[in-house]
């Protein structure tokens, strides 16, 4: 099965950002993907935190989410739409959403960003938890490719990433591949990021794919970029360092069955 992972340097105003989304995805469709997945916040990168609040949709609608819906339905792909703020009741709070749409249009999963980013090193200084409520509940659904293969996929967010009981979990629940939409710093990216996406993907014997924000963006941030696609073995198989664009690859069952069979680790698993 073909996969994209589609890089952007998201602007401060959603209609923008869902134009180049528009157009990286069709790009992805063209090349033959099954699957696109988009960056963490795809829709906006604001000039404040708080900025998100005033773009937050209610679960199930709004303009993101018809965006997505009708160009899985166009271009007859799976869409994982990075994240977008979702209301939670609270007005000063939103979820950091994931949300999959298949072929059809139809909103098939959701995860809500368990892990909340806090950083300070004395001249960056972020804290996620004070817009962001976080989800509570790993997520993984089934995506039948057109081979008839299935395929099994879990759900999480940058910051994530560093998590490994989380994706553990998805290894016991039989997770072929792992998803990463992101917007790591470049500080936090240049240090940690193919560390750790390579890691995830050799203890639990999965492909990973991460699509991530990369570059310089209107509101003075700057984002470490290499979108990837790792295999089970920690071999990055594409990579776009910086800058917009689609990483594509394709993943193999066969191959995939075989790095298990040969290192049966997860089967080697005590606690």
């Amino acid at each position: 099965m073909k996969v994209a992972a589609l890089q952007m340097v998201s602007a401060t105003t959603v209609e923008a950002n869902l134009a180049r989304a528009c157009q990286l995805l069709a790009q992805a469709a063209e090349a033959g993907a099954e699957l696109a997945v988009l960056p963490e916040y795809f829709c906006l990168l604001g000039r404040r935190d708080t900025d998100k609040l005033a773009v937050q949709e209610a679960p199930g609608q709004g303009p993101i989410q018809d965006f997505l819906a009708q160009q899985a339905r166009t271009l007859g792909l799976w869409i994982v739409g990075g994240t977008l703020p979702l209301s939670t009741g609270q007005p000063e709070r939103v979820r950091n959403s994931s949300l999959v749409w298949s072929p059809t249009g139809e909103q098939v999963a959701r995860y809500d960003k368990i892990h909340l980013f806090c950083f300070d090193n004395g001249r960056e200084r972020y804290d996620e938890s004070r817009v962001l409520e976080a989800g509570t509940e790993p997520v993984c659904f089934d995506l039948p490719s057109r081979d008839g293969s299935r395929w099994r996929i879990g759900l999480s967010v940058c910051y994530d990433l560093r998590f490994p009981e989380l994706y553990r979990a998805y290894a016991a629940q039989g997770a072929d591949l792992l998803l990463v939409p992101s917007a790591f710093t470049a500080t936090t990216g240049e240090a940690h990021w193919e560390l750790l996406l390579r890691a995830r993907a050799v203890e639990n014997l999965a492909y990973v794919l991460a699509p991530a924000q990369g570059g310089e963006h209107e509101n003075g941030r700057r984002t470490w970029g290499h979108s990837m696609l790792v295999n089970p073995w920690g071999q990055v198989m594409a990579c776009q360092p910086q800058g917009e664009g689609v990483v594509l690859g394709e993943l193999d069952r066969d191959s995939l069955a075989t790095w298990r069979q040969q290192l049966p680790a997860l089967g080697h698993r005590v606690l």
